[in-house]
């Protein structure tokens, strides 16, 4: 539970640069599978009943190609492996109602990495299961929630972004590695938001945006970290992105932040967090 307040609270405070996509065709509650082409039919059974998916969900498949296909370029073939096994499930939600990411037997990638590359792929207000029948790292994932997204609203994600999305996901759970998980997923989101804000114009002024993100979360980034967040969104920021639209609903977010409403649940998050930390201690205490 602590996990989804937190993923849906990141979700908030993480809005980021994406291309302006309409999903007229999507239908609330709408609900569509992905499923890795090698899963035995046992796995397969297992596996819908586990995700709670709906007799009338479509289903669509990923194989292993298409894993490699777009992970290829930034992690080694034996990483993502020869089988497709990684499954999801998408259920479409109420406009504005933002993106919650649930995942079980993943190792390696958090909900909060997901979320991230999600919102950069343009993918939001829906409900996302992700499992597998064992434990595996979770980068393949990405690949089939972003094609069933596709095929549920019925609007292609170009591939780029897809790219920059899986990119995206393989660079923060690497630098989570180092720094933690979620300091890596915070950072990622935080740089995203200052560049839809004030956009650097140079790669010196995109190094010092990073720097100052990371000092300000109290994060120590080594010269190669930093190398490789530059790269990256140096990339990110060439792609064609309405920056203005981001930063007007960056503007949307912050006023809500600071309404009566938005103060009120923010009380409720930390009462709940408090009260969570004060269950932990006691476990100790005992």
């Amino acid at each position: 539970m602590k996990r989804k307040l937190r993923a849906m609270l990141l979700t908030i405070m993480m809005l980021v640069a994406v291309p302006s996509i309409s999903f007229a065709d999507a239908v609330e509650g709408d609900t569509i599978v992905s499923l890795g082409e090698n899963l035995t039919e046992q796995q397969k059974s297992d596996l819908l009943a586990e995700l709670g998916v709906p007799e009338n969900a479509q289903m669509i498949t990923v194989s292993n190609q298409e894993e490699h296909d777009y992970l290829g370029e930034f992690i080694p073939k034996a990483q993502i492996g020869s089988r497709a096994i990684s499954s999801a499930s998408i259920t479409m939600g109420a406009k504005d109602s933002g993106l919650e990411v649930q995942t079980n037997n993943i190792t390696w990638v958090t909900d909060e990495m997901y979320i991230n590359a999600l919102t950069t792929a343009g993918v939001k207000d829906a409900a996302i299961r992700i499992s597998a029948p064992f434990d595996v790292s979770g980068t393949a994932a990405l690949t089939g929630i972003m094609k069933a997204y596709e095929a549920t609203t019925n609007k292609e994600i170009p591939e780029e972004i897809k790219k920059a999305a899986n990119e995206e996901l393989v660079k923060t759970a690497q630098l989570g590695d180092s720094i933690g998980a979620d300091n890596a997923a915070v950072l990622m989101g935080k740089v995203k938001e200052e560049i839809a804000k004030n956009e650097p114009k140079t790669e010196a002024d995109l190094r010092a945006l990073i720097e100052q993100v990371a000092a300000e979360l109290g994060i120590t980034l080594t010269d190669a970290e930093l190398d490789r967040l530059v790269e990256f969104f140096n990339g990110l920021k060439a792609m064609d992105i309405d920056w203005n639209q981001v930063k007007e609903q960056l503007s949307e977010i912050s006023t809500f932040l600071q309404s009566e409403e938005g103060q009120s649940f923010l009380q409720r998050l930390q009462d709940f967090l408090n009260s969570s930390f004060d269950e932990v201690r006691t476990l100790f205490v005992k």
